[in-house]
């Protein structure tokens, strides 16, 4: 049964029960009429219901015959495709069969050849052979003639040969080699030469000769006598306060300050000026002053080092060994003062540096530093050396800074090219004509060595050379030395200097014992 016909017979079904509903109600006059028209309605509805299916079955078979036509033209493309793809490996194939062909034809003529030369070979080493044969008895025969002629056998010959010629080429090596090594010395010391003269040249510092006097003008004369004091106390707390000598002397309007140790003169010579502007001159206003004045010169030595950091256009520096810096300032060493001596070496490190190639940095840094242990090695046991290495490493600073500042007086073997030449920088600037008067540190040196001899006693404060070194004040503790043992303390102090220093005339020791009772009105 098919799908129409079910379908027809559902509205038949349908209508036969519309049917048998109208025939129980209307009646079953009416009935007959009914199911008449009931069944010319489906019968309609059987018929257009068959045309659609006939319809909708005609698109089907299209769509089918359609969709064939478009698969069977696909596989005649791709047949057609892969009858090409063989055709084209068929012909590659048969190409390559031929080109086969014609190298084993090619291989078959080469091995003909191959041969032949063989066979020609095989005659040509049997002729060798015999050639050989009649080279060697030749050679036998010219051998003999040559050691009966000579005197000598082969061997004999061939070590004097060797021996003649290992000499030639021994002497000939040994010129080529000096003439080599002169022109690599006489090359090196003229581009040495170059690079030093080229960083001397570029550098403009000038140089100011450290003395152990300052003078300090006055408005009058009549200043002098107040400077003094009445029974000479202003010039004692003077003095006593900041550790130099002031020599009063027919010298019109000016009084001479004398000191070894720039710093403490420079102290002296600020103070006695400030005082002499303000005209209020006495122990109690000497002692504030100098107090005052000590203080700014501490924002001076770090204002100093700075400016020094600044000039060189380095940076990163610790705070402390800024200051230490500065106090170069104040400082001198055979008579050139260290802190210009030690930028002059940085500026001529880091001028040879840059023509080398090298770190111009750490040159200049370590440079800068190298006596960097001057700054306090009055206060500190050991050379200036062993100080500035301890004060490099105690604050961050690099250890190829600290290795090139080590290596500059030749205590420790240099490993990096800044190292060298920081030391050769130190030379020039230390050699170069009117740098360093060797007199004169000799001299500092002496009157330091003074000071440190009578420091050494029990109950001695402070000591201070003066008087170019024919004078030492020594002053005591007022609780732990008395008056009677002041006089033996001269004493011994004098005894000491006579057993351990060389000098010409002689050195007066005085020994300062003061007292003093401070009470505040309220």
């Amino acid at each position: 049964m098919t799908e129409t016909t079910l379908i027809a017979a559902g509205i038949a079904s349908a209508a036969l029960a519309i049917a048998w509903l109208f025939w129980s109600l209307v009646g079953r006059r009416s009935a007959a009429k009914l199911i008449e028209e009931a069944r010319r309605r489906a019968k309609g509805l059987v018929e257009e219901t068959e045309r659609d299916c006939a319809a909708k079955r005609r698109e089907q078979e299209l769509a089918a015959k359609e969709e064939l036509l478009t698969l069977r033209s696909e596989f005649e493309r791709s047949t057609a495709d892969q009858r090409r793809a063989m055709e084209e490996r068929e012909r590659k194939l048969n190409e390559r069969r031929a080109r086969s062909r014609e190298k084993a034809a090619a291989l078959e003529s080469l091995e003909q050849e191959l041969k032949g030369r063989q066979r020609a070979l095989g005659e040509a080493e049997s002729r060798l052979e015999v050639e050989q044969a009649e080279v060697g008895e030749r050679l036998d025969e010219v051998r003999r003639q040559l050691e009966r002629v000579s005197g000598l056998t082969v061997q004999q010959a061939r070590e004097e040969l060797s021996h003649s010629l290992e000499h030639d080429v021994r002497m000939e090596s040994a010129h080529l080699a000096k003439r080599i090594e002169d022109e690599a010395r006489e090359s090196a010391q003229r581009e040495a030469q170059r690079i030093i003269s080229m960083a001397v040249e570029r550098s403009a510092s000038d140089y100011v000769s450290e003395t152990t006097v300052s003078v300090v003008m006055l408005p009058n004369d009549e200043m002098k006598g107040r400077i003094i004091g009445r029974e000479g106390r202003n010039i004692r707390a003077l003095e006593l306060i900041t550790g130099v000598d002031l020599i009063v002397d027919d010298t019109p309007e000016a009084v001479i300050l004398s000191g070894f140790d720039p710093f403490r003169r420079e102290i002296a010579r600020v103070t006695l000026e400030r005082l002499i502007a303000d005209g209020r001159i006495h122990p109690a206003r000497i002692e504030e002053v100098a107090a005052k004045v000590k203080s700014e010169f501490e924002d001076r030595v770090q204002r100093e080092g700075s400016e020094a950091l600044l000039e060189l256009n380095l940076s990163g520096l610790h705070p402390e060994l800024i200051t230490l810096l500065g106090r170069l300032r104040f400082r001198t060493s055979y008579g050139q003062n260290v802190l210009q001596h030690s930028k002059e070496v940085a500026f001529l490190a880091g001028a040879m540096a840059g023509e080398l190639k090298a770190d111009v940095h750490v040159a200049k840094r370590a440079g800068l530093v190298h006596d960097i242990g001057k700054a306090v090695d009055r206060e500190i046991d050991g050379t200036h050396l062993e100080i500035g290495i301890d004060l490099l490493r105690r604050y961050g600073e690099s250890e190829e800074v600290v290795h090139a500042m080590a290596c500059h007086h030749g205590d420790y073997d240099p490993e990096t090219v800044e190292a060298v030449l920081v030391t050769a920088a130190d030379a020039v600037s230390a050699a170069r004509p009117g740098a360093r008067r060797e007199i004169l540190e000799n001299y500092m040196k002496r009157l330091k060595k003074l000071e440190d001899l009578a420091s050494k006693f029990k109950g001695v404060q402070k000591s201070y050379a003066i008087q170019a070194g024919r004078e030492v004040r020594v002053i005591v503790d007022c609780k732990e030395i008395s008056d009677e043992q002041a006089v033996w303390l001269s004493r011994d102090v004098a005894r000491k200097i006579e057993s351990e220093l060389t000098y010409p005339g002689q050195i007066k020791v005085t020994v300062i014992r003061e007292s003093r009772s401070i009470e505040y009105a309220r």
